[in-house]
C-alpha cells in the first residue's frame, strides 16, 4: 500500500489571507447572476432569432423545430374515403308564384299521390298517419278551392235519392 507524501518540511508556506464576509458575499453574488444568465432567453423556442437579419440578405428563415418533414398520409393504403357529391347549392327563391284557384285545383286533381291515396282506401288499404294527414289536407284544399269557385258536388242529389229510397223500403210499397 502507497502511503501518502510526507508535508515538506522547512518553512511553513505563507499563510493565505482570510476573506472578509463583504467580499464572499460579493462573489456569491457574481456566481448566482452568472448562472442566472446563462442559457437562452424567453421565448426562443417559437420565435428563432434570425442571423443575417440585420445584414439585408434573402436568406430564408430554417425552422428550429427538429423532426421528419415527411408528409404523412391520413388514410391508410387501400382505404378511401367515399366521395361526398358537391352539394348543389338551393337557387336563391324567388318570390313564390301565385296560382289562380283554377290552376290549383287542376294540379290538385292530377297529382299521382293524391290518385295512389285514394284507390288504396277504396282497396280497403290502411293508409300511414302521414299519408293520411296529407289525405285530408288536401281533400279539405280541394273543397276549399271548389267552393271558392263555385263548383257543388252532386252530393247533395245522391243523398235526397237515398232518402227517397229509404222511405220507400220503410212504407213497404
Amino acid at each position: 500500500m502507497k502511503q501518502p507524501a510526507p508535508a515538506q518540511r522547512g518553512k511553513p508556506a505563507a499563510k493565505a489571507k482570510r476573506k472578509s464576509r463583504e467580499d464572499l458575499n460579493q462573489e456569491a453574488r457574481d456566481r448566482k447572476r452568472d448562472k442566472k444568465h446563462s442559457g437562452l432567453k424567453a421565448g426562443n423556442r417559437a420565435n428563432p432569432e434570425t442571423k443575417g437579419a440585420g445584414k439585408g440578405q434573402g436568406q430564408k428563415n430554417a425552422d428550429p423545430r427538429t423532426g421528419s418533414k415527411k408528409p404523412v398520409a391520413l388514410v391508410a393504403d387501400g382505404k378511401t374515403v367515399p366521395e361526398k357529391k358537391p352539394v348543389a347549392k338551393a337557387k336563391p327563391k324567388a318570390e313564390k308564384v301565385r296560382l289562380t284557384p283554377e290552376e290549383e285545383l287542376a294540379k290538385l286533381e292530377n297529382d299521382e299521390r293524391l290518385d295512389t291515396l285514394l284507390d288504396r282506401l277504396e282497396s280497403g288499404e290502411t293508409l300511414s298517419a302521414e299519408d293520411q294527414a296529407w289525405l285530408d289536407q288536401t281533400l279539405d284544399r280541394i273543397d276549399e278551392l271548389m267552393e271558392t269557385l263555385g263548383i257543388a258536388l252532386d252530393d247533395g242529389a245522391e243523398d235526397e235519392q237515398a232518402e227517397v229510397d229509404m222511405m220507400r223500403l220503410l212504407k213497404g210499397n
